[in-house]
């Protein structure tokens, strides 16, 4: 069950990886959602591991519980963790973790521009991965008849209902998870559709993803 108190965050909807080049120098960040610090290190250990001849794998990463980190991996100190690390805040984001690997191309960019180029790397992973708000979602189920069930599909999408299963046999078993909310007023609607006639029962309340 969630927490009343508990604060609602916004995150990435998926994974991500972008690549920008800056005077021949190309940098590839990816973006990964994590809820811990060891799922962070793992994911910037698979991206270092990924691109062995590469000579920088910068990153950062921002969680929930208000963990934070990065890291320049020999970058002039400030110019690559430190913007990585903006862009997530910037972005209002938490439970992610940015990794950018640079391609050195021969040309030295500057302390600007190594800031400018990590930054604007990050932003275009974070930006390609989406974004979720995570808040209280309600799974209830509902038995009914056949006809009602198919009067109350058309019902969903005004709740921003999704359906999760469904059971038929003798009658049509459905759960489906709905902002909680909404769900007193789903319920409400669900006896006014089918007569009373449905059988409703509320099983849970967790966070779930609402695109954004």
């Amino acid at each position: 069950m969630v927490n009343e108190n508990e604060s609602l965050f916004r995150t990435v909807m998926g994974d991500s990886e972008a690549e920008i080049e800056e005077k021949r120098s190309t940098f590839i960040s990816a973006v990964k959602r994590v809820s811990t610090v060891a799922e962070a290190e793992a994911f910037v250990k698979a991206r270092k591991k990924m691109h062995p001849d590469a000579r920088h794998t910068v990153f950062a990463y921002l969680l929930r519980d208000g963990n934070k980190r990065y890291g320049d991996d020999s970058e002039p100190q400030g110019t690559a963790g430190m913007p990585t690390l903006k862009a997530i805040e910037q972005r209002g984001l938490a439970d992610v973790c940015v990794a950018t690997t640079r391609y050195f191309g021969g040309i030295l960019l500057g302390a600007g521009g190594l800031t400018r180029a990590y930054s604007a790397a990050a932003h275009a992973a974070l930006e390609g991965a989406g974004v979720a708000e995570y808040i209280p979602f309600t799974d209830v189920s509902v038995s009914l008849t056949y006809a009602d069930y198919q009067r109350l599909l058309q019902e969903l999408p005004r709740f921003e209902a999704r359906e999760r299963t469904a059971d038929f046999a003798e009658r049509v078993v459905l759960t489906v998870g709905l902002p909680a909310t909404v769900t007193e007023a789903f319920l409400a609607r669900v006896t006014d559709l089918t007569s009373g006639r449905a059988i409703t029962e509320i099983l849970k309340t967790e966070l779930d993803a609402k695109p954004l």
